[in-house]
């Protein structure tokens, strides 16, 4: 088993990142019965994302949310790149029980991937996550927020799985991270959600990307595994290879969930994950 979306800060914190951290992940992942971990921790983080990308919410047309989105990304854009490559690195060549890859999580910012893609080229990463969660300038993962109440939840969905589809597209990513996020609150479409299923499962496998099997889902309102069982399904019967995840901001839940997930997998038809190595892909067991 894999856990390849790994993040070595909480939520607030601000660094810095060093090797005894990740040498920590890697040594728990491996008690929990995991074989390679992947550290990916948000592009937004960076100040060299800060440098190319800041301001990207301007073009949302509501004020308020243009500043929320504004305040939430200068308190987190404080890091250093290379700094983190280093502790990352550094990790993996120091006496790491397992395997630990470098990798980052990549949100989608339209019309600014090549960019991403160009920024992203002088750095030695095994795998970049590609992931939305945005919608203009709304942060919707985020759990005590109106405008859930204010906006139609099929909407949210639509714009959501084309944002996916979009990012998709782009190929700046090797795999979509929780890739049905928008149910992340609870709130889902009332009947059939298989018109957004299928049109997710067809951006995978129609660009090449590999899907991410994640616990975190669990943790949330939604309270199931991204992706949902009958979207796993579709992958699968698409051909699209998936990774596995626990999404952990603290030691604590480093492969969370594990058996689960691989449970999970056997339901579904995966015999094997897709590992990955300067972003070239390879098979790993389950």
């Amino acid at each position: 088993m894999l856990d390849y979306h790994l993040h070595l800060l909480r939520h607030g914190e601000d660094g810095p990142y060093r090797v005894e951290s990740v040498r920590a992940y890697a040594e728990a992942a491996a008690a929990r019965g995991v074989e390679e971990i992947c550290i990916t921790e948000h592009l937004f983080r960076f100040r060299q994302a800060d440098r190319l990308l800041g301001g990207w919410w301007d073009a949302d047309p509501d004020g308020r949310l243009r500043a929320q989105t504004a305040a939430y990304w200068a308190a987190h854009a404080t890091g250093d790149l290379d700094a983190y490559a280093d502790a990352v690195l550094g990790a993996a060549a120091d006496g790491a029980p397992i395997p630990v890859r470098l990798g980052l999580e990549v949100d989608y910012y339209p019309g600014r991937m090549g960019e991403v893609a160009e920024l992203l080229a002088g750095w030695p990463f095994d795998l970049l996550l590609g992931s939305v969660h945005w919608l203009g300038a709304w942060g919707f993962d985020q759990l005590v927020d109106e405008q859930w109440a204010a906006r139609e939840v099929e909407a949210v969905w639509d714009a959501y799985v084309a944002a996916i589809e979009e990012l998709a597209a782009t190929r700046t990513a090797d795999v979509l991270a929780h890739p049905d996020l928008a149910k992340v609150v609870g709130i889902v479409p009332a009947g059939d959600l298989a018109p957004w299923w299928d049109r997710l499962a067809k951006a995978a496998a129609e660009n090449g990307v590999a899907a991410e099997l994640s616990s975190a889902g669990w943790r949330k309102p939604a309270a199931e595994a991204y992706p949902a069982p009958p979207l796993l399904a579709r992958f699968k019967a698409a051909g699209v290879p998936v990774t596995t995840a626990s999404d952990a901001h603290e030691l604590a839940l480093v492969a969370d969930g594990t058996d689960r997930l691989r449970a999970l997998l056997a339901a579904a038809g995966y015999a094997e994950l897709c590992g990955f190595e300067r972003r070239r892909p390879s098979p790993r067991s389950v």
